[in-house]
């Protein structure tokens, strides 16, 4: 895992296993399905619950997606730069669970 600087949103990035990779695409993939079957079930005018049962499944899936990304990061990211003395990862941390608990 390395914090090379690239340009656009972020100033790091994370290398990751071919494995981890796919596994994450894999998730985001069924989660990019779950919302067009939700766009398809609001053009279709589905009775209103149904779409919020469908809406809370998708919600739920990105729940999940970020539990196992924030764990990797944890372990990964995180434990590295503390073992090398950057301690400020801390405080990005929790900044970025505050965010996710909101």
């Amino acid at each position: 895992m390395s914090d090379n600087k690239i340009c656009g949103c972020c100033e790091k990035t994370t290398t990751r296993s071919d494995e981890e990779r796919k596994k994450l695409i894999h998730r985001l993939n069924r989660i990019e399905g779950q919302i067009r079957g939700i766009r398809k079930m609001v053009e279709k005018d589905a009775y209103c619950a149904d779409i919020l049962i469908q809406s809370a499944a998708a919600n739920a899936a990105v729940n999940a997606f970020n539990k196992e990304l924030l764990a990797s990061h944890i372990r990964g990211c995180v434990a590295r730069d503390i073992r090398e003395g950057k301690d400020e990862v801390i405080d990005e941390l929790v900044a970025t669970m505050q965010k996710l608990m909101k």
